[in-house]
């Protein structure tokens, strides 16, 4: 396998990425200077020396310390904690403005093939309520897609969530979001409408 080919299937393991695209990215660095190719190298290289997950809500963050800037910063709201799938996810709550709780980052949804659980931290997550309780907490929103891997993720998180916590109020997000779309691509106003009429 040669280097562009090599470089194409790398490029078709990213999540919605098939082989037209792929290969239309590796043209375009061939075109590109030398100076941005360089750049996309050391941004890829600092991603494992200069990026880390925050000790407290696991979203990867490039600030220093144990936790990221929203966990430290005091003016965010300690009475609700947003458990979302991903990084995208948070982001998409962050650009909606209307959120100003803290997170914690699950790391993906329930698969149905296999009803598995491995890789999330579904026990991360109930380790920490305590310590948030005391900080203030509320109420937990359980903010999953709104898709059947989303809603079997929500189900499990709240008998978790009330099996050892049963005084914590746990809430989804109401059903602005049409059934089967992702919360990254939500519009702000759709969020907001699905936060306000979360149950």
């Amino acid at each position: 396998m040669d280097t562009i080919e090599r470089l194409a299937s790398l490029f078709q393991t990213f999540p919605g990425i098939g082989p037209r695209q792929a290969g239309r990215f590796v043209q375009y660095l061939l075109r590109s200077s030398p100076a941005l190719r360089r750049d996309l190298v050391e941004a890829i290289n600092e991603l494992g020396s200069a990026v880390r997950q925050c000790a407290m809500c696991f979203r990867f963050s490039a600030e220093g310390g144990s936790r990221c800037s929203m966990c430290a910063n005091s003016e965010r709201d300690q009475a609700y904690l947003a458990v979302v799938a991903n990084d995208a996810d948070l982001a998409a709550f962050e650009r909606s403005g209307t959120y100003r709780g803290l997170y914690f980052v699950l790391g993906g949804t329930i698969s149905l093939a296999s009803e598995k659980t491995n890789g999330l931290r579904i026990k991360q997550l109930l380790d920490s309520i305590p310590k948030r309780i005391e900080s203030g907490l509320k109420e937990i929103i359980v903010a999953f897609p709104a898709n059947p891997e989303g809603d079997a993720t929500a189900i499990r998180v709240r008998e978790e969530i009330g099996q050892g916590l049963p005084s914590v109020k746990v809430t989804s997000l109401g059903r602005g979001l049409s059934t089967g779309s992702e919360l990254e691509y939500a519009d702000p106003e759709t969020l907001k409408s699905a936060l306000e009429s979360r149950r």
